[in-house]
């Protein structure tokens, strides 16, 4: 991936702070679903699409949802195992898909899943590129993280024991 194309997808990825409307389609297509229990069905979905909030930036991913109880998640792009995309036949309709982040802790589970987005074809390209290290030209240059200091001690150690066991002469 080129800079210039990292640099767009940033762009339009970053740009993302909430769900489609199709989400809410689908919702009133779920609880009418439900028949004679619709209202109670619809009402916590429609909540969590009012307060579904997205943020990318140069750490990770950032989500948010929920009224009574909220919920916040943010994963590192560090931490990011595998990311799928889906989509059933009312999202394909709707133009909408779901981003799923799984991470080495979560087990079978999706640790998140970013649900109702119309781009989520850029936003699997940008968490890929971003996951497997790719630089972003807009992201601001940091010192070695404790987890690189750790490396560079290791292999200095490991240097200078190699030096210690080397023969003289």
């Amino acid at each position: 991936m080129t800079e210039d194309q990292l640099t767009k997808l940033r762009a339009q990825v970053h740009a993302i702070t909430r769900p489609e409307k199709g989400l809410l389609v689908l919702y009133v297509l779920v609880a009418l679903a439900a028949c004679f229990m619709a209202p109670i069905v619809f009402l916590p979905l429609l909540f969590r699409y009012e307060t579904l909030r997205y943020r990318f930036d140069d750490e990770g991913v950032f989500m948010s949802f929920g009224v009574i109880f909220r919920r916040e998640m943010q994963l590192t792009y560090a931490r990011m195992q595998d990311i799928h995309l889906s989509q059933n036949i009312f999202e394909r309709w709707l133009g909408i898909g779901t981003v799923t982040i799984q991470t080495a802790g979560s087990g079978s589970a999706a640790s998140m899943g970013i649900v109702g987005v119309r781009d989520s074809e850029a936003i699997r390209d940008y968490l890929y590129a971003r996951m497997r290290g790719v630089r972003d030209p807009h992201a601001k240059p940091h010192e070695a993280t404790t987890g690189d200091a750790v490396l560079v001690e290791i292999r200095d150690a490991l240097r200078d024991a190699a030096r210690a066991l080397a023969p003289k002469g």
